[in-house]
């Protein structure tokens, strides 16, 4: 039996720290990996894992509000990682959630992992929902109200494109608009680029902005645009700078008059 996985946490070394230590299981596969919780949300409805590894603490939309947003469908086992309050642990406790405390101990996810193989093949997973709601009633009874305000983005969102046609070298191209990375301004030219393309659109940065989504495609520089939802890493540069790494591997500068956008990634 294969443990599809999925792990969320907007510190990268978070993540990478439990991808290291699930490697000695090798019944976990990890499916994907997500740094905020409207992510993880989309994750898991597309890909129906088995587990998850959630962080509670996330800027914006917190673990709980997740859980929250996955009620609808069967949802998988939740493992919450956690270096929260002993108000909430003692709700898990009483209620018999998993949850792991940071830094991850390595007997402690043994033990998990049993416990989740077990309860996968006693087909229980059902039964945890009732308590997932139970334990966020009591420790994070604003969570549903996050969820409201969460569904109005989504509809706020639905008038932004999400596919642009590009004619460059004499053809059109239809790029996803999800697939960007960043935007680099050059005069009246736009270069576009995705993880295995470039291209060039003839429109103002000013233009291109009102046409994508601005709680996901940001200004970091006066002549740059980037996805936040494919930023994978914030180094510290001089000067207060700072370079975000891309999931391409790209690195790019985040000036000091737009630093505000970098934190959404620290807390």
């Amino acid at each position: 039996m294969t443990i599809k996985t999925i792990l969320v946490d907007d510190e990268t070394l978070a993540i990478q720290g439990l991808q290291l230590r699930l490697e000695a299981f090798e019944d976990v596969e990890i499916v994907a990996t997500c740094r905020n919780g409207r992510e993880a949300i989309r994750k898991i409805k597309t890909l129906k894992p088995d587990l998850v590894f959630l962080d509670i603490q996330m800027p914006g939309f917190d673990g709980f509000s997740v859980v929250q947003g996955i009620m609808d469908i069967d949802p998988p086992m939740i493992v919450f990682v956690t270096a929260y309050s002993e108000h909430a642990i003692r709700a898990f406790d009483a209620e018999a959630i998993d949850y792991l405390m940071k830094p991850v101990d390595e007997d402690r996810l043994r033990d998990t992992l049993e416990r989740v193989r077990s309860k996968i093949a006693d087909k229980k997973v059902g039964v945890e929902v009732e308590r997932l709601r139970e334990v966020i009633n009591q420790v994070a009874p604003d969570a549903v109200n996050n969820i409201d305000i969460e569904v109005e983005d989504e509809n706020l969102g639905q008038r932004y494109e999400k596919l642009i046609n590009i004619k460059d070298r004499g053809q059109i191209f239809r790029v996803d608009v999800e697939t960007i990375e960043r935007i680099d301004a050059a005069g009246d030219y736009m270069c576009i680029y995705t993880a295995d393309n470039s291209l060039i659109l003839r429109e103002t940065m000013k233009d291109l902005e009102k046409r994508f989504d601005p709680r996901v495609f940001q200004r970091v520089h006066r002549s740059t645009i980037v996805n936040l939802n494919l930023v994978r890493e914030v180094k510290p540069h001089t000067n207060g700078e700072c370079f975000l790494i891309l999931e391409s591997g790209a690195q790019v500068k985040v000036s000091r008059s737009y630093r505000d956008v970098v934190a959404r990634f620290v807390h």
